[in-house]
């Protein structure tokens, strides 16, 4: 996709979008952009702004400012037919799992291909083993969300997004809630993704993870952007003083 100039378009476009919690404005000026492919770790405080970020792009915090352009078309957020279609093209991973309980692995993931995209049953099933078997769980679609660990669990929901077939996934602390040695399982997949040319943006204090696999690194504070760049540079040399400060912090740690 180019601009009227020839130049190409990034895939995600951000500018100057606001939040705000009543009275309170909790994201501020956000000026982003993702090529398609790339893989972008948010990083920051606790507080920072990084998951209402994704939640504010879904519409589940509307944004009262600014301008989203996913592909070349930009979203309304007043608009519930706007909106809904940037949702069909994004999806949304939380560190809760959310899977329906009463289903099994197999119909968490096409449940929605079937009954909402109206795609065959037996091609969203094809499709939703082959899912599971790229996240390492092909011995798992006839089983229960309570019969699996929270790291394959999180990983079924990746699948479960995967199947949406989506031009933006957004991962919010998918690994906060797993027993550290889960986590890794879960990452492997994600960095498998990344590989694979998947554009992501990723929330994590998984800071090691995001250093090696990001392309690009943002740091957030109090609602704002406070310096992008590639991990090197985030992580060894920031520009910023709010970047340091934090870093050195991480390092200590």
């Amino acid at each position: 996709m180019n601009n009227r100039w020839g130049a190409p378009m990034p895939h995600l476009e951000i500018t100057g979008l606001d939040v705000r919690y009543g009275a309170a404005t909790v994201l501020q000026g956000i000026d982003l952009s993702v090529e398609r492919g790339e893989l972008v770790g948010l990083v920051g405080p606790s507080g920072s702004g990084k998951s209402t970020l994704l939640r504010a792009l879904v519409g589940l915090v509307p944004p009262v400012a600014g301008r989203v352009v996913l592909k070349g078309t930009a979203v309304d957020y007043a608009s519930k037919a706007s909106l809904r279609a940037f949702r069909d093209h994004t999806a949304i991973v939380f560190q809760q799992y959310n899977l329906f309980q009463n289903m099994s692995v197999l119909d968490n993931i096409t449940v929605t291909p079937i009954k909402v995209r109206h795609r065959p049953r037996a091609e969203a099933e094809a499709e939703a083993r082959a899912l599971l078997a790229r996240v390492g769980l092909a011995d798992k679609a006839d089983a229960f969300p309570d019969q699996l660990s929270g790291g394959q669990q999180q990983r079924v929901a990746i699948a479960r997004a995967l199947a949406l077939k989506p031009a933006l996934i957004l991962l919010d602390e998918v690994t906060a809630a797993l027993d550290p040695e889960l986590v890794r399982d879960v990452l492997d997949v994600i960095q498998d993704l990344a590989r694979d040319g998947i554009t992501m943006l990723l929330v994590s204090h998984e800071m090691g993870f995001i250093r090696e696999a990001a392309h690009r690194v943002v740091m957030m504070d109090a609602g704002r952007v406070v310096e992008v760049g590639p991990p090197a540079q985030i992580f060894d040399a920031p520009q910023q003083d709010r970047t340091r400060a934090f870093m050195s912090k991480i390092i200590r740690h």
